[in-house]
């Protein structure tokens, strides 16, 4: 099937990483943080239980949130780049969805081409210094089913939308006109191989044209 808008996890999706793991890792508190990712990832717990906990205590700055910018863009999922270069080719609707900070991400998605409109992500706010404040409480993609909510505003008036994540947050996006696919190639979860309309264990992004287009 041909999809009208393509949409795109960021974490274990288009990149190799988690980034708030990463920046949990340098903050010196991984273990903690990292158990909570994986129970929010694979629906133990909601997001909105684990998401400002966590900022809370790595309370990522500037120069943290630069650098795990650079560390997506480095640990890049075999084939995004051409999957991209595909579907811009095509004219193809593409966006990014994450629960991610979005100052991390926009420079992974200009890098891919995608301009910043496109990229949907929770923003976070620095103290004049540089020092982490706060992140945007109200956005829908720092709670449960706000990947949901996304897709069914990128849908409006158009026929078909997809999804490709590794997450439980983003199967919760299924709904009429919305396809899931689940991405296994960096991170494969069990309840995304039950609840995906299609699963791709592939470690290479490619995999997922044949589906897609």
């Amino acid at each position: 099937m041909s999809y009208d808008v393509i949409c795109f996890d960021c974490d274990s999706t288009l990149s190799k990483i988690e980034g708030i793991d990463e920046l949990a890792r340098r903050a010196g508190c991984f273990d903690a943080m990292a158990k909570l990712t994986d129970l929010a990832m694979n629906g133990e717990l909601p997001l909105e239980a684990v998401y400002g906990k966590r900022l809370e205590t790595i309370k990522p700055d500037k120069t943290s949130i630069d650098w795990v910018a650079d560390l997506y863009i480095k640990e890049i999922v075999n084939g995004v780049t051409e999957v991209f270069a595909s579907l811009s080719a095509r004219g193809k609707e593409i966006h990014i969805i994450s629960g991610g900070l979005r100052q991390a991400i926009l420079p992974l998605a200009k890098f891919l081409g995608l301009p910043e409109d496109h990229v949907h992500a929770v923003d976070i706010v620095f103290k004049d210094d540089g020092s982490y404040r706060g992140y945007n409480e109200k956005s829908p993609l720092a709670r449960s089913g706000g990947k949901s909510e996304i897709c069914k505003q990128l849908l409006n008036g158009k026929q078909s939308l997809v999804l490709i994540g590794d997450g439980k947050t983003d199967m919760e996006a299924k709904q009429p006109g919305v396809t899931v696919i689940g991405f296994g190639g960096v991170c494969d979860r069990q309840i995304v191989r039950e609840v995906a309309d299609y699963f791709i264990a592939e470690t290479d992004l490619k995999a997922i044209l044949p589906l897609i287009l």
